[in-house]
């Protein structure tokens, strides 16, 4: 590699060779064959989820290029998909909620949460306030809102008021890297889809590049490599990491994007990179299950901050089997011994503090609401005095934790003694209770009601990696130019992770990767910048060109009231299969089906709201922006009005019609009751007919 600014050359035979600053035309290799791909004073970041989009900006930030390689046709990975939050330790939004958290405290729970490697945890720790507060300030994000998830001794995962974490969070990254592309024509930065890496290149035991695929091209791109490519908890083929390492698992379901195929595990295990903990597979014990869809591959995930909020777990009987708050290990291993179908609880106040996530799991038809107690027990085939018990019970223990936290007859977790009988007899007690409401209210209490399944959720397991996010090779020596960030890196969790710590590593190892590549060849060159200095002021909402986003179909349909008329609901509700999906949003119909196998959520976001308008429920997710950024050509026409009927008829009966046609039909029976009884009357004075008779007639 010689400098680590200066020279490299393509190698492959038949290729001519290139310097630093060149680019070897198309035209001169052959169709398949490698060809270079230049500058190389560059990082190259693989994998464009939070972990690659967290290394990307934080390589800018030490002026230094970065090149982005994404397999997918669009970035976010299954970052953009979680739920709970960011997990950071003394933080300014703790500091202004006076929270009483430490590092230390952190450490300790993370240690006890199954972390092995005390000296990689501490890294995650002690990186954690600091990117909790450089996410505010650098990128303008909302995480005004604390909660405590299981396994944590203090309030300290962090979400803002609206939208899912993981895809405001991620998204803000991602933008943040297009501004710069954009703002500098590609000087400083550079983000490519349908990018697959499939090797690394080494010299002399260094990795000084990698080898990507897109369309037909073999590309050769040079510099050090960070690994930011997930795990493996989507391949369910024979040959995967999941059927050579736990194959008691391919039976379950997952929550992972389909792209999740540990690649970059692989990749650096043929380089001599050593691998730990590939058997530690993270079950998460709440896999969302939509009725009527019970089987489904994929599933989306209840946040665990439902739990945090105080959610309770209840078997088929209605009986709590477990700490709420536990390791995630445990509450599916607790599951695994009782009754399914298993459901999440919230009562209403734990509704209202996590309200946007129940409206969004009830717009996808994976949560219910039921307008009491009653009508809960009544649909599980319960009696309400089952429900009424459960919660007393959990009730008068939590007013015993509150009185006496110190003498509870059982163990509790992650330290001290419980007093709830339930989770108590596991020998993993609930100390920690929020939004408990007594027995008296239950029957009365409005619910919201999800069923939940264990689900495959997150790999420990990965590249061994150092306190600087060096990819170490079998013997424990660094492999230069070559860091690992994310899910790809093991060791950091041992053989459970914490909700919440999931962004955290993310961003914690995402920075100190970097941090560390860009001073790797930047030397003494490291500059600091500031990243809006580098993206120049917002402009509109055009993408990235090299992010060549996949273009949804623009079929137009032959109905005669589509085309430059617009379409009706009734026409939009005929295409809602795979083959032919169109979807609503803010007036506008859209023809996704092609856009389907690219969307970043999976398919079945979108097919769950084929044929409607999903303005909500995408609002709830996504900035503004995102179909004009990277879908434009799927609006096919306006929504125009017409047809609404036909589409009501077709839908199913609510169980209550509004309170207007109440009325109305009230009303319509008093004044019919009134003309009957007019009648009688008047027969009676006429003597025309008896007056029992008449009004049983009647």
């Amino acid at each position: 590699f010689g400098s680590r600014r200066g020279r490299a050359f393509c190698e492959s035979p038949g290729l001519l060779l290139v310097e630093s600053g060149a680019m070897a035309p198309k035209s001169q290799a052959k169709q398949n064959e490698p060809r270079c791909d230049f500058p190389i004073d560059q990082a190259i970041v693989v994998g464009g989820g939070l972990a690659g989009m967290t290394a990307a900006n934080t390589v800018l930030e030490n002026g230094a290029k970065v090149l982005v390689l994404d397999k997918s046709s669009f970035c976010g990975g299954n970052s953009s998909k979680a739920t709970s939050g960011i997990n950071g330790s003394c933080t300014q939004t703790q500091k202004d909620k006076g929270i009483d958290d430490t590092n230390e405290l952190f450490l300790s729970d993370t240690l006890k949460g199954g972390a092995k490697k005390p000296e990689i945890a501490k890294v995650l720790v002690w990186e954690s306030g600091p990117a909790v507060d450089w996410l505010m300030q650098t990128f303008n994000l909302d995480l005004s809102l604390v909660a405590r998830l299981g396994g944590h001794s203090a309030p300290r995962t962090h979400r803002g008021k609206e939208r899912f974490p993981g895809m405001t969070i991620t998204y803000a990254l991602i933008q943040m890297v297009e501004r710069v592309q954009e703002n500098t024509g590609g000087g400083m930065a550079r983000i490519v889809n349908k990018a697959k890496v499939v090797d690394l290149i080494t010299n002399n035991g260094a990795v000084i590049g990698c080898k990507y695929e897109k369309g037909t091209d073999v590309i050769q791109a040079f510099g050090p490599v960070i690994l930011a490519t997930g795990g493996f908890g989507a391949d369910f083929t024979a040959d995967s990491l999941l059927a050579k390492y736990r194959p008691d698992l391919m039976h379950l379901p997952t929550s992972n994007g389909e792209h999740c195929t540990g690649d970059g595990i692989k990749m650096g295990e043929e380089v001599g990179a050593a691998s730990l903990d590939l058997e530690w597979v993270q079950v998460h014990p709440t896999g969302l299950v939509k009725v009527g869809d019970e089987e489904a591959k994929v599933k989306f995930l209840a946040a665990e901050a439902l739990r945090g909020v105080g959610g309770l777990l209840i078997d088929a009987q209605g009986n709590r089997f477990a700490n709420e708050l536990g390791r995630r290990d445990y509450v599916t291993g607790e599951m695994w011994k009782n009754k399914a179908p298993f459901r999440l609880c919230l009562n209403k106040a734990a509704s209202e503090e996590i309200h946007w996530h129940c409206e969004h799991y009830k717009g996808r038809g994976v949560m219910k609401f039921y307008e009491s107690g009653e009508a809960l027990a009544k649909e599980m085939g319960i009696p309400v005095q089952k429900l009424i018990d459960v919660h007393n019970v959990h009730h008068e223990a939590s007013l015993k934790q509150a009185k006496d936290p110190e003498n509870g007859p059982f163990p509790a977790y992650p330290n001290g003694k419980s007093w709830d009988e339930p989770s108590g007899k596991t020998g993993v007690g609930k100390k920690f209770f929020h939004n408990v409401i007594p027995g008296s209210q239950v029957a009365k209490e409005p619910f919201n009601v999800a069923i939940v399944t264990p689900v495959i959720h997150y790999c420990m397991g990965g590249l061994e990696i150092s306190t600087k996010s060096e990819v170490l090779n079998k013997k424990g020596v660094v492999i230069p130019g070559l860091y690992a960030a994310g899910e790809v890196a093991g060791g950091v969790h041992g053989n459970n992770r914490l909700g919440g710590s999931s962004l955290l590593d993310c961003v914690s190892f995402g920075r100190v990767a970097g941090r560390e590549c860009a001073a790797y060849y930047m030397g003494k060159d490291v500059t600091p910048t500031e990243l809006a200095t580098l993206a120049g002021p917002a402009v509109g909402s055009k993408p990235a060109a090299a992010a060549e986003p996949a273009k949804a179909s623009a079929a137009a349909a032959t109905s005669p009231s589509g085309g430059a008329g617009g379409y009706t609901l009734a026409e939009v509700a005929k295409h809602v299969t795979k083959g032919d999906c169109w979807v609503v949003l803010h007036g506008k119909v859209l023809n996704v089906t092609n856009f389907l196998a690219d969307h970043p959520g999976g398919e079945l976001a979108i097919l769950t709201f084929a044929g409607k308008d999903a303005s909500v429920e995408f609002d709830m997710i996504h900035p503004p922006d995102v179909v004009s950024k990277y879908a434009p050509d799927a609006v096919i026409g306006d929504l125009v009005s017409g047809g609404e009927d036909a589409v009501a008829a077709s839908a199913p009966a609510v169980k209550e019609p509004p309170a207007g046609i109440c009325t109305k039909f009230l009303l319509l029976i008093v004044i019919m009751w009134v003309v009957c009884a007019y009648v009688l009357f008047l027969r009676e004075q006429q003597g025309e007919i008896n007056h029992t008779n008449a009004f049983d007639t009647a």
